[in-house]
Formats: C-alpha cells, structure tokens, sequence
C-alpha cells in the first residue's frame, strides 16, 4: 500500500502470475462473460517509454496465450483487448482510444462501457469518447477454465507499474452515472476496498499545511548515497554531511531541503603533467564511461592529450596529433559524441586544417571523423538551432592578413558531414560564444587584431531567416573571450580584454592592465549596456561558476606587462555590488578556466601557457 497525493492504492510487486485467480470465483452463476458492461478503475501512473505498453487486467484461457478480455495503456493510449470467437480459430479485437495522457503520474478514474460494437470512455467524470467497434463483443465469451491476471497478462513483460485503487466490473449497465458528477472526479469512488479508505488523520489549523499533508509509507536513508531508482521512489535520504534532505523521484534524489554551501577558500589539489604549454581545456562526460578532460597543447609531439577522472584524479588516457592546438569542443548530435580541435599550424603535409574526433563505442577512444580547412583556428563554438546542429570556427588569419573570413558549418544529416553554412568577417578572431534568449538564438565573435589596432569592434549577431545577421557592435581591446550567464533573470557578456594597442602609439607595459567589462542586457533598449568596469591583466578567459546559492566569475589573468607570474581573481556576485574581488589565485600565463563538479566536491582547473603543468583546484566550502 502507497499514499500519494492525498490517496491510498496499491503498487503490485508480486510475481505476475501469482496476482491471479480462477475465472469461476468471479462468474459463480453464469460462466459468460457480460455482453453488456462497465469497468470502473481508478490509477495513478508514472511516466512510461514511448513503446512501452502495460497491463491492469487480463483473462487468460488455462494452458493459452490468448487475452480473452484486457486493458493495457501506452503512453497517449487506451487498448481494450477481446477474443472473438464467430470464426473457426477466432480473434484478437482492439479497439483504442488515443491522445489519452494517463501516464502523467496523476490519480485518474475511467469507466470503460461496453454494449455490442459500441465503446466509450469516460476520464475524470469527462465527456465520454465513442468508438465504434468493427467487430461487436461477443454475446457468449466463455469464461470456463480461465483464470483472471490483475496488472499483467501472466508474464513479467508489460506488468504494471503504477498504483491501483480500484478496479471494479459492473454487468448489465454504464457504471457511470453511480459515480458522475463527483466533487472529485478524478478519485470517483465506486468500490474501494476499506484499508485504501482510511486516511491519517490532517494536520491541525496551526500546523503548516503542505500540498498533499499526509504520505504514507515514508522511509528515510541515513549514510552515504544510496541507489535512487523505481523501488525507491518517494523514499527519502538524509545526508548529514551535506546537511540535506533529498527525496528520490525513480531517477535521482531531488534536494527537499539543503543546507546551502558557501565558499571558504580554494586549495591545490592536483598538478597535472602535459607533454607541453597547454592554451585550452575542455571538461566532458561520456555517458556509463566516465568525466574526461582535454587539453589543447601548443607542441605536435605529443600532441594534446584526453585525461580521465580516475579515482579523485585525472589521468591520462589518450593522446592526438595536434598541431599548436588552441581549443577544445565537445559536442553530440544524437547518440554520435564528437571533439573538434582548433589547430593553430600546418600539419606535416602543409595543410592547414582542423581535425573533428567522434568516439568509438567499441574501441573506447576518439577516432578522426572529418578534417576542416581553417586559418590559425582560435576557437570552435557547437551548437544547435531549430532542431540542426552547426559548428563556428574563429578564423585568427590568414598569413599577417588578420581581417578574414570566419565560418558557420552545418551538419548534412545524408552525408554526415560538416558543410559550410555561411561566412561572417572578423578581424583576428579569437572565440565564439553562441546562447539564446527566449526564443532567439545569438553568436558573439571575440574580434582581436585589425592588423593595426586591438581597439576593435566585436560583433553580436542574431540569427533570423536561416542566417546570422548583425545585431551589436561593442568596443573591445584585444578581445579573447566572452562569457555568457544567467542571475536569476538578467542575462550578462563579459568579455576578456587582453591588450590595448594602436600602431600610431608607442607600446606602454601598463597596456596590458586595462578594463574588461560586464554588460546586462536591457530589454527595453533591445542591446546590452555596460554594467561593470573590471581591472585585469591581459585577461584571456572568463568562467562562470556557482557554489550553492552564490554566483562567482574567475578571470585568467596571463601578464601584466612585465610579468607572466601574475594572480587570477575569483569575484562574487553580490548584487547592487556587482562582482566584488573574493580570492587572489597566483597563476603563470593563466589561459583557460573550467569549473567541474564530481561527487566528491567542486573543482577549478586552469592551465598555463609558459609551462607544461595545467592546476585542479578544489573549492572548500562550509
């Protein structure tokens, strides 16, 4: 017996073939089944697959397979199953009634009336649905030497999962006006049986008063982790060192009640060892394989190398031929996992391209899938539109011709591959950043270097009518990076400015220490307006992370005009403050920032461009 919202039904859990009995203790008068008559049910059902179809009642002739009489639903449907036996070998009959959402883990009553080839159905005390069947249901079914299976049809396949609280068969007549119009349509009683009536008693007036006050059957883990799965549904986990209370919904524990962490300081926990000066990172999961890490290292031999989190730590576990590689990009299309890299040179045979992997299931390593011709590739951005998946490439140069092309590709779903899609002008472009905003999607180019001068717009596009068209222009110094994040509900760019410089002027050390900035998007003015001036030190990256309910952004400083041996900075977000400076992190030649989670704690991971040594972070909280 459970108790969910406020009603009591049962969860059968017995092995299919022993919720049954004979047909001749239900039929002790007559053994023919009605020709006329009502099934009266009310249920509460989870989720289900798509396919997955599901039994509440079957009569099943002794030593047979064939369904004489059943109910089975599906996710939108309602299958009423009979056998008609006016041929020789006879048949199976369905009648369905579809759209019907039963499996949306709410109480509903149905009442199912059968007279002849006419069959309705009625939900909740609603307007019934009529079917006309083309085959009537026979006049004289026998019920002799069956038996009747209750939430399956006598194997484990298509068993019933959810709660029943009745389930009642009316002869002769529509079961439902004894039932209609009802209070509460959705638990119109007809017969239930007494220990599914009882309700604990409701709290009092003082007491507070939740949606559904009184759940039966509560059950609460203490310890580590337990599993969450269908058996353990609406069971609770108290987690002391988290000080927490999580429930389980069949798939994961849900946090009902958690006490929310803060961030007391940063501590080194890993040095991780390249095969040289790494300029990107990019943190993935593989699904039932593992957390990876990939590093794009500046030198071809090793190459750059993929990591994985093994036992608290990262490892390495493959190795690729990269050439002065620049950037990481995970990225799936389907069930297909892909990584791009960004390559800086030429290859050994003079070719100038980027290189796409896609993992193979079987060898449990990236292979090369598809090479992209490209120009000291800075950045790849994935992402997916309108149900397309697309890749942008951030074109540094060509040669010392900084102003070039950059491209948008295009999955073609016949020939799998990357075709280009569409040409976008930048000047020394160094990242991509694509995000949406309601029902508008948006791609932002980090423009570096005109060839003269690092004073440059970098450009906002928006994507209408198959193609990104310009939106904003925004002023950037040598801009390397942008970040997009949500607070609640203001939308934020910041952008990393790395270096101001103009032919015409002298080169001052003190170039390097200038303004990133912070910009919110105004929805009435339709653009994003400055919101925060940050002093940083050629900065080159930005991440956005949150620690329980605080929001936090960490900037790669890499040199500051005289030194590469410069501090990063981790700032809070502290509301009309803005973002306050919170933890100084000495760094060499910062490049990239990734912020991950494991079960075991929340970890920064920064690598550096003048050494071959990457840093994990661990984020000690209280």
């Amino acid at each position: 017996m459970i108790q969910a919202q406020g009603a009591r039904g049962f969860r059968l859990s017995a092995p299919a073939h022993a919720l049954s009995f004979p047909a001749s203790r239900f039929f002790v008068h007559c053994d023919l089944f009605p020709e006329e008559f009502s099934v009266v049910l009310t249920v509460k059902i989870d989720r289900l697959p798509p396919k997955k179809n599901e039994y509440i009642f079957t009569m099943i002739k002794e030593g047979s397979k064939n369904v004489l009489v059943g109910l089975r639903y599906s996710m939108s449907k309602l299958h009423f199953l009979f056998w008609n036996r006016d041929h020789a070998n006879g048949w199976q009959t369905r009648v369905t009634f579809r759209d019907i959402r039963l499996a949306d883990n709410q109480w509903h009553t149905l009442v199912l009336a059968v007279s002849g080839s006419s069959i309705s159905l009625s939900i909740d005390c609603s307007i019934p649905l009529d079917v006309i069947a083309v085959t009537p249901f026979p006049s004289s079914l026998s019920t002799n030497g069956s038996r009747m299976y209750i939430g399956s049809r006598k194997r484990r396949k298509g068993f019933f999962t959810g709660l029943i609280r009745q389930l009642v068969l009316v002869p002769g007549s529509d079961g439902t006006p004894k039932i209609c119009p009802n209070a509460r349509p959705q638990l119109a009683t007809l017969v239930v049986p007494p220990l599914l009536e009882d309700l604990p008693v409701k709290l009092a007036k003082n007491e507070i008063q939740l949606t559904y006050p009184y759940e039966a059957d509560m059950r609460v883990t203490l310890g580590s982790r337990p599993i969450c799965s269908k058996n353990e549904s609406a069971q609770f986990w108290l987690d002391a060192f988290r000080k927490g209370l999580f429930i389980c919904d069949g798939k994961e524990w849900i946090s009902v009640l958690e006490a929310k962490e803060r961030l007391d300081y940063v501590e080194e926990y890993q040095n991780l060892a390249t095969g040289s000066e790494t300029m990107g990172l990019e943190i993935f999961t593989i699904p039932n394989v593992g957390l990876f890490a990939a590093t794009a290292n500046r030198n071809t031999h090793p190459g750059s190398a993929i990591y994985k989190w093994i036992e608290g730590k990262f490892a390495p576990y493959q190795y690729l031929r990269t050439y002065q590689a620049q950037a990481w990009r995970h990225f799936t299309i389907g069930k297909k996992i892909f990584l791009v890299v960004a390559n800086f040179e030429e290859n050994g045979k003079g070719e100038e391209c980027s290189v796409i992997y896609k993992w193979n299931h079987w060898k449990l390593k990236f292979l090369v899938y598809q090479k992209i011709r490209t120009h000291s590739a800075r950045d790849w951005e994935a992402f997916q539109m309108e149900g397309e998946s697309f890749l942008a490439v951030a074109n540094h140069r060509e040669g010392d011709n900084h102003n070039i092309n950059s491209v948008v590709y295009k999955w073609n779903s016949t020939t799998q591959l990357f075709e280009a899609n569409q040409t976008i002008p930048t000047s020394g472009a160094y990242d991509w950043e694509y995000f949406t905003i309601g029902p508008y999607s948006f791609l932002v180019v980090a423009n570096t270097f005109n060839g003269t001068s690092t004073r440059i717009d970098s450009h906002l596009y928006i994507w209408l009518g198959g193609m990104f068209h310009l939106f904003q222009s925004i002023m950037t110094f040598g801009a390397a990076d942008w970040e997009v994040f949500r607070i609640q509900d203001r939308i934020f760019l910041a952008v990393a400015n790395s270096h101001s410089y103009d032919s015409g002027t002298l080169v001052q050390n003190n170039s390097y220490a200038i303004n990133s900035a912070i910009y919110e998007l105004n929805i009435t003015a339709q653009m994003f307006v400055k919101f925060q001036d940050i002093l940083t030190f050629s900065a080159v990256d930005w991440e956005f992370f949150s620690v329980g309910g605080d929001s936090f952004l960490v900037v790669a400083n890499s040199f500051d005009g005289a030194s590469f041996l410069v501090n990063s900075v981790i700032y809070r977000w502290q509301g009309y403050e803005g973002f306050v400076a919170v933890h100084h992190l000495p760094t060499l030649g910062c490049r990239d920032w990734e912020a991950f989670n494991t079960s075991s704690g929340s970890y920064l991971f920064y690598s550096s461009a003048k050494e071959p040594v990457s840093k994990v972070l661990k984020l000690k909280t209280f």
